[in-house]
């Protein structure tokens, strides 16, 4: 397999790996979320259910990050995003230097 095919691959792999874990994240916030309500509804073993809407508005907050993180943070924010920057910095450096270098030329030869 060539490098850029594998870098393809290994990038595919990576964003189905970091969704599967969102989508895993929502059901499981979607079950628990499901078992606390039908708990504090018919069973009325806790007084204060108050303590599990804390609970799950700070799980669905943690949740949002999760997607945020996913589905627009690694989305914009990858390894190709990292190369430009990388490359444009690069350039910056290399046009600081040359002006530098062209500086100290025409000093020199006054």
């Amino acid at each position: 397999m060539e490098k850029e095919q594998h870098e393809l691959y290994e990038y595919a792999r990576r964003r189905i790996k970091q969704k599967k874990g969102l989508y895993y994240h929502f059901v499981v916030l979607f079950l628990v979320s499901l078992f606390l309500f039908v708990a504090i509804k018919l069973f009325t073993f806790v007084e204060k259910p108050a303590l599990f809407i804390w609970i799950l508005t700070g799980w669905i907050f943690i949740f949002l990050l999760h997607f945020v993180k996913v589905f627009i943070t690694d989305r914009f924010m990858n390894k190709n995003w990292e190369r430009d920057q990388i490359d444009r910095l690069v350039l910056l450096q290399q046009n600081k230097i040359s002006e530098l270098k062209n500086h100290i030329e025409s000093n020199s030869t006054k």
